[in-house]
């Protein structure tokens, strides 16, 4: 940590002093326009008002103002944009109702995250810290003609800022809130002389967790983040200049509060109660005993990129273009998936992931037309392991519907877990054996059931990992036909190639006796009672399979691949278009109306999931291109001067070929859904209503469903139907940059579901213990902030105060997730109200 300060520091402080900053004549208002902002949503540099499509473009001061520092404090503000942060490893991005957030290494995402044009949609390593920015642009709609695989349904680009030969600059913030929350951010911009430039920039923030951990030890729901970032800028010449960027970013926060709400909080040695079962209170979660090396809970996860950009200006019409980019990330994560006090289940998840690509573009200008060509290579390499640990004894009890003793611990609510020695007591777990089987009409003598039970794991241990490369290959170009000065036809085309390979590998650490029990119940009762007396016979579990044992290595979660652990592949190569055509009129020199048809196109995926016997092969699946055809018309305007901005957008998307995720035991499998539709309206506007005072506000319909299988009339996941936010600043600043300013803001959202099944009592009866009620659901709710300021004379110093979600607003974020199908859903709480006193110093 220390280090992180003193690098900060030095960043901060390193600027060139002795230069005055220019004061202005006249007293200005806090606020720029943001509707006049300059874009690069379509390839070249517009006016935002220019672009036919709808398009949210917010400054880096803007979001300094509004105290916006990760996407999903960005997604409010935006209309049509959601980001859920239930942990950086596992961020959801969801534009327009589409949500893209598997981790699966073989996946393709949906929505397109980019730095300066270089892809960082990979799930694990998608989340970055927002900081020292020039620009955020959200293009909304099919955008796969303008970005390539993964942008269905849009595209996010950070646009960092970059190194300036011009002057020298620097900035330092500090503050300090409530959870022992501490940020500390610096910026030092530095001229080296001939057009050349370095600029280092850095953040560091910790905070406390905000869900008290029950048990001991680190609370939930914490942040402990750094990021660092050196660019340098040179122009060649008066036409060639490059910029070369490295970012790195570490992450080291608690674990998540994957919190069920079926079960109260216990001491898992007496189980006595120690908390409610409140979706937001304090959690008790616990792992398996030497999980993963004995790691606590929570996650580690680093980032580091290159990148490379330039631009020839070859002629005064012709430009050419080159985005060069290499990533690397590794995250691991270990949680408590049962969301209980006992660790039933315990589940990690280690992602790696590398890639490398290569953008030339050559774009031409004129009065009459303009238009680019271009082609790039993607290639990408990566895995995902999950290992997952079981306590068969408490499973067994919870499909008993006996996870509070079962009356072997007198006056025990139904809610109220037993300690955890219960479990490990063969008389208790013998009974559970035996009426286990007697339910499904199988009579055990005392003996058999006790010498099954004596065999039960408490730390049954499972492990697969999936690996994805791919190497991509893209031709696309766009044109633009001026019709005069008041009307624009424009059309665009991309190909894109793919060559993938997809491969699983499964092992378990030891043979699940609970597998085989449930595997022996439904036998034919010859085969039944070979292999109830082979489950009995002593140390069961991790007697080799043979001829004289031959008992298959079952597991529980997921079956093991050939050998226990053998790693399967399979290749496959397919191609497809995306296109769009637009159509832009200028009534007014401040005005634009146009409509758009787009096909967005995300990539075939070669899906792979782990065979259903032990050592069986595993199960590659080709599921087809989702392709999504849209319809946008909409209207833009700046007014009074450039005081008004406003626009707005209705949008109509037909899907076919519509993915989703379905749970199969412990694992997330791709499956195709089929038709899907959704449409709405997005709106936003900001106001100078003077010069002391400016409003903003958004709004956004989403009508988003499934219209096919077993989903259909269902809500698309993490989308709610109608959301919006809206807000001011006030204030106003004498010559000399001495004045208040005000930031109140609130963002509200309408009911939101968590899983494309709504959480269906009757789609989710073929889970392990099936989930029969419907309580993963955030009702709608409305969030409160507020920002204020004095900045003293010589604009170089601010204080603030601010408070997010000031009237501390309880809701939750995320629900289900893989204890749902122990009919254990978890819930993670949302962010409390958080307040605190900030500085910044800015030359």
């Amino acid at each position: 940590m220390r280090g992180w300060f003193i690098w900060l520091g030095v960043a901060a402080f390193a600027g060139a002093p002795g230069v005055a900053a220019d004061k202005p004549a006249i007293a200005a208002p806090i606020a720029a326009d943001e509707g006049t902002i300059v874009v690069t949503a379509q390839l070249r540099r517009q006016n935002a008002l220019d672009v036919p499509f709808a398009l949210t473009a917010y400054s880096g001061d803007f979001l300094e103002k509004l105290g916006i520092t990760e996407f999903d404090r960005l997604s409010a503000y935006v209309p049509g944009l959601l980001v859920q942060n239930q942990s950086p490893n596992n961020p959801a991005f969801v534009i327009r109702g589409i949500t893209s957030d598997s981790n699966a290494a073989f996946n393709e995402p949906r929505i397109s995250v980019f730095e300066d044009g270089v892809s960082i949609s990979k799930s694990p390593g998608a989340y970055v810290e927002l900081f020292d920015l020039d620009r955020v642009e959200i293009a909304k709609g099919p955008q796969s003609t303008l970005y390539g695989r993964g942008a269905l349904i849009g595209a996010i680009n950070v646009i960092e800022a970059k190194a300036d030969p011009s002057a020298p600059a620097m900035t330092e913030y500090l503050s300090y809130g409530n959870f022992n929350a501490i940020r500390v951010d610096g910026m030092a911009n530095l001229p080296l002389g001939d057009g050349m430039a370095l600029r280092l920039a850095g953040r560091y923030k910790i905070r406390d967790g905000t869900i008290a951990n029950l048990l001991g030890g680190d609370d939930y729901n914490s942040q402990n983040s750094g990021a660092l970032r050196a660019s340098f800028h040179a122009d060649v010449n008066a036409d060639l200049g490059f910029d070369l960027i490295g970012n790195y970013q570490n992450d080291a926060p608690s674990g998540t509060s994957f919190k069920s709400i079926a079960y109260l909080p216990t001491d898992p040695r007496t189980g006595a109660p120690i908390g409610t079962r409140s979706r937001t209170s304090g959690a008790a979660l616990a792992a398996a005993a030497g999980f993963e090396g004995g790691r606590p809970l929570g996650l580690r996860r680093n980032l580091v990129g290159v990148k490379a950009l330039a631009s020839w200006n070859i002629d005064t019409n012709l430009t050419l273009s080159s985005i060069t980019g290499w990533r690397k990330f590794h995250t691991n994560e270990l949680f408590d998936a049962d969301g209980i006090s006992l660790a039933s289940l315990t589940a990690g998840e280690e992602a790696r992931g590398t890639q490398a690509s290569q953008e030339l573009r050559l774009t031409y200008e004129s009065k009459v037309i303009t238009l680019f060509i271009g082609g790039s290579y993607f290639h990408e390499k990566g895995s995902v392991r999950t290992p997952v640990a079981f306590n068969e004894a408490q499973l067994l009890a919870r499909a008993a519907g006996a996870l509070n003793g079962g009356g072997a611990v007198p006056g025990l609510a139904a809610d109220n877990p037993a300690p955890a020695a219960l479990f490990a007591s063969p008389a208790f777990t013998g009974r559970l054996v035996q009426g286990f089987a007697a339910a499904r009409g199988v009579n055990l003598t005392g003996p058999l059931a006790q010498a099954i039970a004596a065999n039960l794991r408490p730390d049954h241990l499972e492990t697969s990992t999936n690996y994805a490369r791919s190497n991509s290959v893209d031709l696309f170009g766009d044109a633009t036909l001026h019709l005069g000065d008041r009307f624009d036809l424009g059309a665009g085309l991309r190909y894109s190639h793919d060559d993938k390979r997809s491969g699983i590998s499964a092992a378990v650490a030891n043979r699940s006796v609970l597998a085989g029990l449930i595997a022996a119940v439904s036998q034919p009762q010859a085969s039944q009672r070979a292999l109830l007396q082979a489950l009995a016979t002593p140390g069961a579990g991790a007697i080799p399979t043979s001829p004289t044992f031959p008992v298959p290595m079952f597991g529980l979660g997921f079956q093991p691949t050939a050998n226990n652990g053998d790693a399967l592949y399979q290749s496959a190569s397919n191609g497809g278009f995306a296109f769009r055509a637009t159509a832009r009129y200028k009534p007014a020199d401040n005005g634009t109306l146009y409509l758009t048809y787009a096909r967005g196109r995300r990539p075939r995926i070669l899906s792979v999931a782990t065979p259903t016997a032990p050592g069986a092969a595993p199960i590659f699946e080709h599921l087809p291109a989702e392709i999504v055809d849209s319809y946008e018309v909409g209207a833009k305007t700046s007014l009074l001067d450039h005081r008004l901005s406003v626009d707005g957008a209705a949008f109509y998307y037909r899907y076919s070929n519509f993915g989703t995720v379905v749970q199969q035991g412990t694992q997330f499998l791709n499956v195709n859904a089929g038709r899907a539709d959704s449409f709405g309206f997005e709106g936003q506007i900001g106001w100078q209503a003077a010069d002391w005072i400016r409003f903003f506000a958004n709004y956004s319909y989403n009508h988003s469903r499934f219209k096919s299988g077993a989903f259909r009339g269902n809500h698309f996941r993490l989308s709610p139907d109608n959301a919006g936010a809206l807000g001011a600043t006030l204030g106003r600043r004498t010559p000399d940059g001495a004045g208040f300013d005000l930031t109140p803001s609130v963002a509200l959202q309408s009911k939101e579901f968590f899983d494309d099944n709504n959480d269906r009592p009757d789609l989710q009866q073929a889970q392990i213990v099936p989930d029969n009620v419907q309580d993963e659901v955030q009702k709608g709710f409305a969030l409160v902030n507020l920002r204020a300021g004095y900045s003293f004379p010589g604009r170089h110093l601010r204080v603030e105060l601010w408070a997010d979600n000031l009237l501390d607003k309880r809701y939750i974020k995320d629900a289900g997730n893989t204890g749902d199908t122990l009919g254990l859903p978890t819930f993670i709480a949302g962010s409390p109200r958080f307040y605190g006193v900030g500085l910044s110093y800015k030359f």
